[in-house]
């Protein structure tokens, strides 16, 4: 963690304005900012605003363990051909078998088509291919969710994919350099906890702080 970066983060607009901060001295060429809802989106409005780029959304859900929601066996995004991603080291552990992954992913892509109606309409996603895609969450933990993003946006051609987080661990960063081609986090704590624990407001985020955040940065030259 540099020394500049002080956890907790007083909440997510702070984060993102920090993580803003970082990205827009690294010169990246033709930015498009993804972000995660519905927590990604406060800190995604922050770095878009921070970078003068398009924000858009990335609707990805959690598939958790039917005993233990919050544990993801995997994650699934939506898309031509929706990305449905396994956590092995779960599943074993869980012995949930394929069948239960495939129709908990079939159910969360209902939800992910009601947020996509709810919060984008009628518009047409930014374009990615051949630009620099900014991936931006509030925080990672175990890093399933994101993972099945960046798989799916990597089909979608950017020239180069960054993944942007104000926190996270160390080692769920190190499983994901591969997916990407780089990598800047504020802060990897450890020993790590819950996301929550690294902000001092860390509310749900609600469908109209989404609309709002959305209707925000489409108004580039309104003030913050």
């Amino acid at each position: 963690m540099r020394e500049d970066v002080r956890i907790p983060f007083q909440d997510r607009a702070v984060a993102g304005r920090a993580l803003g901060e970082r990205l827009a001295g690294m010169g990246l060429v033709d930015p498009v900012v993804l972000a995660l809802p519905r927590g990604g989106v406060p800190v995604g409005l922050e770095v878009a605003r921070a970078l003068d780029a398009p924000l858009d959304l990335l609707l990805v859900r959690k598939i958790g363990v039917p005993w233990q929601p919050e544990l993801a066996v995997g994650a699934v995004m939506d898309g031509d051909a929706p990305v449905i991603v396994v956590e092995p080291r779960v599943q074993a552990e869980t012995g949930i078998d394929r069948q239960y992954i495939e129709d908990r992913a079939r159910q969360e892509l209902k939800e992910i088509e009601r947020r996509r109606a709810l919060y984008l309409g009628q518009r047409a996603p930014e374009a990615v291919a051949g630009r620099t895609a900014i991936v931006v969450d509030d925080g990672i933990a175990t890093g399933t969710t994101v993972r099945a993003a960046l798989k799916a946006l990597r089909r979608r051609n950017p020239a180069r994919l960054v993944l942007a987080v104000p926190v996270a661990p160390s080692d769920t960063l190190a499983e994901l350099r591969n997916e990407v081609d780089q990598i800047v986090c504020l802060a990897e704590p450890y020993p790590f906890e819950a996301i929550g624990l690294h902000y001092r407001d860390f509310h749900q985020v609600p469908d109209d702080e989404v609309l709002a955040a959305l209707d925000a940065a489409a108004a580039p030259d309104s003030p913050p």
